[in-house]
């Protein structure tokens, strides 16, 4: 019994140190740098298109929750041109119909995932 009960304690523990691993590589992949150099690189489908009206009007009603932060405006230009570097992302939102310049913040989920925000 007392094996069962240490494999199941052990269990737990490794659980709860791999969610936080999972939370901290979640916050550098979505740094300014991290971001850059993922759609520099991505080759996936896997992305979403997220319009907001106006980053600047702070009340709630107007825009719904924000889920992503607002970046800074040269970080904006750092991920529009990284998104310009990577000729593949670019058509593929171009046939969504996504202007590249349009494009205000951009995260990745655990899952690979790209969101890109609009304005």
């Amino acid at each position: 019994m007392n094996r069962v009960a240490t494999i199941a304690i052990v269990s737990a523990f490794s659980s709860l140190a791999l969610a936080g691993v999972s939370r901290a590589e979640s916050f550098g992949m979505n740094s300014p740098s991290g971001i850059e150099q993922t759609l520099r690189n991505f080759r996936g489908n896997d992305f979403t298109v997220k319009h907001f009206y106006n980053w600047h009007d702070v009340s709630p009603e107007a825009n719904g929750p924000r889920s992503a932060p607002p970046r800074s405006a040269q970080d904006v230009r750092q991920i529009q041109a990284s998104i310009d570097a990577n000729r593949m992302l670019t058509r593929k939102l171009g046939n969504d119909g996504v202007n590249v310049r349009n494009v205000i913040n951009a995260e990745q989920a655990a899952d690979g995932s790209i969101t890109f925000y609009t304005d």
